[in-house]
């Protein structure tokens, strides 16, 4: 089995890029961010402070069923039955997300689900920790990244799409405080693993970035 791994800060486009690669090479698409977005989903309907109360949302992890689906090749997100795709997408679950996954307790449960994950298929699979932590083992390791005032802007264009009411300076904000969160914490932190290719996509169009990334994959994997 073939995995890959891409790393990178919240808006670099890694579930965009990553998702288009694994389509491209024929790879399943997985997206971990979307696990932690589901806790945190679960945790706030519950009233629970996922900035200040860690108790709390340690005490429901036996209660979250996470299930991953990939319908007509999009994965989609079950949290105990229910789609919950789009409703993870919010920006308050974004910073909820971000908050959830310094827990210890909830990054273990978690990433046994995606090593279980990354034994089925060649496999593509983005998030914080995945070549670091996650697959260390990965053939293939990518740290993405871009300059945050440009993945600000780039998410904020995301989200008026979808019709969310935000500002660009809200979702800066936002984004700061995720990247202060994920390369802080103490557990298995954002940072770009030894063996990984950095790839810059401040400059680049959605489908350079797609293109440059399949490029890395299989100049690795020798594939043409």
């Amino acid at each position: 089995m073939m995995k890959v791994a891409i790393d990178g800060p919240a808006g670099a486009g890694k579930s965009t890029i990553a998702r288009a690669a694994a389509s491209r090479l024929g790879y399943v698409y997985i997206d971990t961010g979307a696990m932690y977005r589901a806790v945190a989903l679960f945790a706030v309907r519950r009233g629970i402070s996922t900035k200040n109360d860690v108790a709390g949302v340690i005490g429901v992890l036996p209660e979250i069923s996470i299930t991953i689906r990939h319908v007509d090749g999009v994965q989609r997100i079950f949290l105990g039955g229910e789609d919950v795709s789009e409703a993870i997408r919010m920006p308050e679950i974004s910073v909820a997300a971000s908050e959830v996954a310094v827990i210890p307790e909830v990054r273990q449960k978690l990433v046994q689900l995606q090593r279980q994950l990354s034994e089925t298929a060649d496999v593509i699979m983005d998030g914080r920790d995945i070549g670091t932590y996650v697959l260390p083992d990965a053939e293939v390791k990518i740290f993405l990244t871009a300059d945050v005032t440009v993945r600000a802007e780039r998410r904020y264009k995301e989200l008026c799409e979808k019709g969310t009411e935000t500002t660009l300076d809200e979702v800066l904000r936002d984004m700061q405080y995720r990247d202060a969160n994920d390369s802080g914490r103490a557990f298995a932190p954002l940072r770009q693993a030894e063996d990984a290719v950095a790839v810059d996509t401040t400059l680049l169009t959605a489908e350079e970035s797609i293109d440059h990334v399949i490029a890395v994959i299989r100049g690795a994997c020798n594939v043409v």
